[in-house]
Order: structure tokens, then sequence, then C-alpha cells
């Protein structure tokens, strides 16, 4: 007779995970991927090649004008660059959050790590594994010496090479174990951090840094103002009252040329001071900046100011009046720029302006004046008069080194004379008004800047070079040793293994290593006095009374 087992209920469906535990473990993933080294790796790498275009493009935080003329050399494409934030990369959202992830990165990266190398620290080597043998290096050494003797020997050799040793009771018999260079692991948990600092003193210079770029001419100045400045920058926490109340006055400029031509350093002659304090003189060049009150002052670059006389019809004379020129040829300093005179006219309808090309060395070439030389052997001017309304008082924003071009094209703006002049030359226009290029000054192209995150910068860069040269120069060894009796019983056997991380070529290393031991061991056995054979025992024998003497 044959029974049936009774069927099996259902199973039970899987109870499902609430949802706030699929949110959480979810999020503990996300958390794992982006502290991993490997993403830490991939957002470095991606701030890397991000920061490229802001080394190609032209950049508003430094120049404005080469991204306007960028805008007039490439009008396609331009704007398409612009809708990506590629002429304001430091400051874009993208590259903003590649920073930031970097930084959360890092910060769930290390952290955990520092935190098990410092219990690593204070923790006692491991102990010996079972086989020695199975070690990338190996070796057994035979003895005389007692096992205890033979492990002292081992351990003297070890400290000697500064290890760390713990002599244990293992199971297979007495054993060592000894580690060194922890500097490794140091040095590369210092790198990490010292990046991590690095990020925090360049995200602090940008919150709360700024810099400005003026163009002083010989015998004029400036303060550290946003105003006065032709372009300017500044941290989205820097305040109009934190700016320091610096004012610079340049007295003279000079520019040092090679024989080629070529400029070989720039040095001006400045008066400094704080506001309502006594002023200092210092001179300053390209890699000489002024440093005060945490501020920095540098000469970027130079140029010429052609100067003019105005005199008018009725005898009123304005003399040594200038505008710099901006140079449109490095080499030849050629430059290009406009004097705005707007209250030289009757009315605001009658106003003058000179539009001119400034050349150091002026040579005519097909009746164009051109530039030759990059220092000013005969100055020349080319200069174009126009008459009518310059437009400053409408509201709207114009460039100082050039003419509003639609003032021209609604001919608000005439042009009422043209002429090639050397210094000391002059033109008269229809009205008997009388212009003179009286000669030039030159100017320096200042760029002030505050960075209060500079000087942790340089900190971390030390730092990090010095956790790299510990990763690069130091090695993670750990040597472990077993004594036991050898197979013949006729003395001891001492295994010795070795793990060494960061090396591919530990071979020579540990040989050295066991050729030393062997020869420490072959003297202490030396050293050791052997029992006599011949001896007569006093185990058991009684001693033996004194005979007293009379």
């Amino acid at each position: 007779m044959t029974t049936t087992a009774p069927p099996r209920p259902p199973a039970a469906p899987p109870t499902p995970q609430p949802l706030f535990g699929r949110v959480t473990g979810r999020l503990l993933r996300w958390w794992r991927q982006l502290t991993a080294m490997r993403t830490a790796l991939v957002l470095l790498f991606l701030l890397a090649l991000a920061a490229i275009p802001g080394s190609l493009l032209p950049q508003r935080s430094l120049s404005q004008t080469k991204v306007s003329q960028y805008f007039t050399d490439h009008p396609t494409l331009a704007p398409v660059l612009d809708r990506l934030y590629l002429f304001g990369v430091f400051s874009s959202p993208w590259f903003a959050a590649i920073y930031l992830l970097l930084f959360v990165s890092l910060i769930g990266c290390v952290l955990p790590r520092a935190v098990e190398h410092a219990r690593n620290l204070f923790s006692p080597p491991p102990p010996a594994p079972r086989h020695l043998h199975r070690l990338p290096e190996s070796a057994r050494l035979d003895t005389a010496l007692a096992p205890s003797a033979a492990l002292d020997a081992m351990e003297e050799e070890l400290r000697v090479r500064r290890f760390r040793v713990v002599r244990r009771d293992g199971r297979a018999g007495p054993e060592l174990s000894a580690e060194k260079g922890f500097l490794r692991e140091t040095g590369n948990l210092l790198f990490h951090l010292s990046l991590l600092a690095l990020l925090l003193g360049l995200a602090g210079g940008k919150l709360w840094g700024y810099e400005g770029s003026i163009l002083v001419t010989e015998g004029q100045g400036f303060c550290n103002s946003f105003q006065q400045y032709d372009t300017y920058s500044a941290g989205p926490l820097v305040r109009t009252k934190d700016l320091t109340p610096l004012c610079v006055d340049m007295t003279d400029f000079r520019a040092e040329y090679e024989q080629n031509a070529t400029a070989a350093s720039y040095t001006a002659d400045i008066d400094y001071g704080l506001a309502g304090a006594a002023t200092r003189n210092t001179t300053i060049g390209v890699n000489h900046p002024l440093r005060a009150d945490g501020d920095r002052v540098y000469v970027t670059g130079h140029g010429f100011s052609p100067t003019f006389s105005v005199t008018l019809p009725d005898g009123t004379a304005f003399t040594d009046v200038s505008a710099p020129f901006l140079p449109a040829d490095t080499a030849t300093m050629a430059s290009e720029g406009a004097l705005k005179l707007p209250d030289l006219g009757a009315g605001a309808t009658d106003q003058l302006a000179l539009q001119g090309f400034f050349a150091p060395t002026g040579v005519m070439q097909g009746g164009v004046l051109v530039s030759a030389d990059p220092r000013p052997l005969d100055p020349k001017v080319a200069i174009f008069v126009y008459r009518g309304y310059l437009g400053l008082d409408s509201g709207l924003p114009q460039s100082v080194y050039s003419l509003d071009q639609t003032q021209i094209d609604r001919n608000r703006l005439t042009k009422v004379g043209a002429a090639n002049l050397s210094v000391g030359g002059s033109t008269t226009l229809d009205d008997g008004t009388v212009i003179t290029f009286s000669g030039y000054k030159e100017f320096a192209a200042l760029q002030l800047s505050h960075d209060p995150g500079q000087v942790w910068v340089l900190g971390a860069a030390v730092a990090l070079l010095a956790g790299l040269l510990g990763m690069l120069l130091v090695r993670r060894e750990r040597v472990f040793a077993r004594v036991g009796p050898a197979p013949d019983g006729g003395g001891t056997v001492l295994s010795i293994g070795s793990l060494t991380r960061g090396s591919a070529d530990t071979g020579p290393r540990f040989s050295a290593l066991t050729d030393q031991v062997r020869t420490a061991l072959a003297a202490r056995a030396d050293r050791t006095p052997e029992p006599d054979a011949a001896a007569p025992s006093d185990r058991g024998r009684a001693p033996e009374k004194e005979i007293p003497t009379s």
C-alpha cells in the first residue's frame, strides 16, 4: 500500500522591501561608486580636460577686449562657444559640478583610508602565515643554535634595518613578524589630502579673491576701486568694503630691448601706500610684483600714449592731451587708439575726436604708415579727425580705445581732416583749429590681484610633492620567520618569508637579508661554547668534605 504525501502549500511571495530601504540602498551604492578611487581619478582627469578650453580661448575674467575681438573674427562660432560657457570656463556650471564632485569623492575616499592607516600604525604586525614557502620570497636556514637564539639573531638583523618586530608563540612553533614602510601609505594619504587642500585653496581664492586690470600712463595712477579698472572680476563673497585702500602712482616706465629688437624687461617706478598713510616708492617688473597687505601689483605689458596739443581758433590751447593706443602688433608695437575731446567744441554736436595709428619707428610703404621697430626711434602718427556728437552722454557703454562706429554710420561724426605727423608736426582743420603731435608717453598694463588662498595653495603643493616622493621612494615590506627542529634532530631550521609591495625587483634585497642572517647565525654559533664530553659529570655526586689540617 502506497501513500502519497500531501501537496506542499504554495510559497509565499517575497515581501517587498520598504520604499525607504530601497532608496537608502540605492543612495549607498551611489555613494560607494562616487567615493571609489577609480571615480576620483576619472573626475581628476575630467577636471584637467575641462581646463583646456580656458587655456586656448580668451576668458572674460582676463581680457574682455580679446573676447570681443574673437566675436569679431568668428561671428558664427563665437555665440555657440559662449552658450557653452567657454569664454568663462572656470566660472561655468559644468566646471563647478566637476570640481564639487571631485571634492566630495576625495573626502569620501581619503578620510576612511586615513582612519584605517592611523589604526594600523598602532597595531602590531600580523602573525606569520602557515606556509612561508608560498610567499614571493622565502628561504630555509639551518643552524646549530637553539630556537630562541636563532630568532634573536633574526630579530637583531631586522631591527638594524628599522623594522618593527613582534615575537609570538605560534601553533607551528616560535615565530617572528616584522614590517616597515608605513611612510609609503603615509605619502599616499598626504598626496591625496594635499590635493584636497589644494582644491580648498583654489576655491577660497575664487570666492574671496578679486583682480582688476588698468592701463596707467607715466605721471598717472589709480586706487583700488572697481570703478577705476578697465576690466575686473571678483568672487561672489567679495564686498566693496573688503577691498584694500591701496593707491599706486607710476612716475616712470622703462622698456629695455635686446639687439634683435625684442623686449628684454619692463620696469616701472611707482609710489604706493594706503589711503591716509605715507607713501613709499619701489620698482616693479614682470616677475617682481609689488606685494602690499595681501595685494599684488603686476606689470603685464606696455605701450605708448601719443600726446597732442590742440589750439582753437580763438587762441585757446590745450597741451599734452593723450590717450593710450593699444598695440596691434607686439613685434613692432604698431598701435591703434582714439583720443576723445568732448570739451573742446562749442556745443554737444561740435565735439572733436582723433582716431589714429601710432608707429614707434615709422616708415612709409606705398603711402601707408607702418612701424619697422618696437623701439621709439622715429615716432610717427597717422590721424583721422572727426567733429560731431561722440555719444558719451547717451548712457550706452562704448570703448575708450575706439570711436563709436554707429555715430559715424549715422553721420553724427564727420571726418574733417587726416594727416601723417612726425613729432612737432601739425595739421590745421577747416575752422582754423590746429592739432600738433607733440610726442609720446609710455604706459604700463598693471594688474592688481588679491588671492587669500595663495599661501594655502603653495603649502598644499609642497606637501603634495612630499607625499608623491614618499609614494615613489618607500617600499612597504613584511618579513616573517619561524623556527623548528631539524628533520634529523641535529639543530634548528629557520624559515624566512618576505612580502614587499610597490616593487617588482625584491630578489636582491631578500638575498642580502638572508646572507646577513646566515652570517649572524654562524657568528653566534662560533661564540657559543660546546660542552666538554671528556670532563666528568658532577651531577649526582656528593660534595667533598674539607679535611682540616693541623
